[in-house]
């Protein structure tokens, strides 16, 4: 069965810094991670490929950096100079063949 556990969020004030990790029980194609805040659409943040293929929301773009280790089959999302409209529900995937595998989600909060 397939699992992906999520780990790293927290509340962190504007500016700060937080890594998320996404541990998953095999190995995928593509990984990444959406984010949803109430009231607002949801968002694909950042995506892998097992070949190294990148590729990032504008909004996040020079901010935050994405990479994985196939190895341990763990994807890292590094959230560098935080904002306040960052704070969102988290949620690692993981995807075969246009398939998606889904974690239960990470609360990152940004605040003063």
């Amino acid at each position: 069965q397939v699992q992906l556990v999520e780990s790293g969020g927290g509340l962190v004030q504007p500016g700060g810094s937080l890594r998320l990790s996404c541990a998953a029980s095999g190995s995928f194609y593509a990984m990444g991670w959406y984010r949803q805040t109430p009231g607002k659409q949801r968002e694909l943040v950042a995506r892998i490929t097992a070949g190294g293929n990148i590729n990032y929301a504008d909004s996040v773009k020079g901010r935050f950096t994405i990479s994985r280790d196939n190895a341990k089959n763990t994807v890292y999302l590094q959230m560098n100079n935080l904002r306040l409209e960052d704070t969102a529900i988290y949620s690692c995937y993981a995807a075969n063949e246009g398939l998606l595998y889904w974690g239960q989600g990470t609360q990152v909060t940004v605040s003063s």
